[in-house]
């Protein structure tokens, strides 16, 4: 049987590490969880710990939390004699002393057709890009980014509904396929395929800052669709009214001949908003077509569907945002 060191830290992996656990056994187990230290959410004090922690301790699996993989840190994941690493957006680089512990090495879940997008944000990349399709890769771990030999990869359509946080729960379930097959193949035959090494062809994500949501209205509205999808649920598109910040959550495109059915001002400038339409949303104009915003939060308040938000907000049609 093989023993896995599984490592992640966020809700998705905790779902992928949750599937392993129920179909381990026979072929693998989970012999230890490794994740981000627990911390304080918001104003709270209370150190709580990431969701893949909390499946740990759940299943009660050994849990490790080091702020850094030193060597103390890898003293203590020695003893659980691991076989190989299994990794899904714990968020670090694993240096060579790290890897030597397991006699399989590392594979590593990543969200994207490698080796387009590596780096840290690809889901985000391919909705922002409005990509039609993209993959779930695994790769074996390797000293460099996103670097290493492809394993596998499945291929799926998207239909430009998905969100940053559905794509990336797409691919934590896929994952526990992907892993299970793998690991059931490794024990049988005792060896990792080599697989095949990463074209030269690669681009790289970069890490997504809070400012970067920023919509600019002068977009089309199937750009800022693509926006807000991709930033939400983290950071979340979100535009200024009057220099208060509003968050938006969801909404849907429309054409101009859609929104003139709805009297809106094709001249308008974009980031008016020019119509509470109670059947689609707040139409917005961009600089082609409108947004028909759905689910938004003023800073401060609490987050609503459109139609509630109107109701506190007799004079928002008219607002130019920006």
């Amino acid at each position: 049987m093989i023993k896995i060191l599984y490592a992640g830290s966020p809700e998705e992996s905790g779902v992928t590490l949750e599937g392993l656990v129920s179909l381990s056994g026979t072929d693998f187990e989970i012999a230890g969880v490794l994740t981000n230290p627990a911390s304080a959410k918001k104003r709270s004090s209370t150190l709580i710990p990431t969701p893949v922690g909390l499946v740990a301790e759940k299943y009660k699996i050994p849990l490790f939390t080091p702020e850094h993989l030193d060597s103390d840190a890898r003293k203590e994941i020695q003893r659980i004699n691991a076989d190989i690493l299994v990794c899904f957006a714990y968020g670090h680089i694993f240096g060579p002393k790290f890897l030597s512990l397991f006699k399989y090495g590392g594979i590593n879940l990543h969200p994207s057709a490698l080796p387009t997008y590596r780096g840290c944000t690809p889901v985000n990349a391919a909705i922002l890009n409005r990509d039609s399709s993209t993959a779930f890769t695994i790769q074996k771990v390797s000293l460099k980014m996103d670097e290493g030999n492809i394993i596998a990869q499945k291929t799926i359509d998207l239909n430009f509904s998905e969100t940053a946080g559905s794509l990336l729960l797409h691919a934590a379930k896929e994952g526990i396929t992907l892993f299970s097959d793998i690991l059931k193949e490794l024990n049988k035959n005792s060896f990792l395929p080599e697989g095949y090494v990463q074209s030269v062809d690669a681009c790289y994500t970069k890490i997504i800052l809070k400012s970067d949501a920023k919509i600019n209205w002068n977009d089309s509205a199937e750009k800022i669709d693509a926006f807000v999808r991709a930033y939400y649920p983290e950071p979340c598109a979100w535009t200024l009214e009057n220099e208060q910040k509003i968050q938006i959550f969801e909404g849907e495109p429309l054409s101009d001949s859609d929104a003139e059915g709805f009297s809106c001002d094709l001249k308008s400038e974009p980031g008016k908003v020019c119509a509470f339409v109670k059947q689609k949303g707040i139409l917005i104009k961009c600089g082609t077509g409108f947004y028909a915003v759905k689910k938004l939060q003023r800073q401060g308040k609490n987050a609503m569907d459109y139609k509630s938000f109107m109701n506190g907000a007799r004079n928002f049609v008219g607002t130019v945002l920006n």
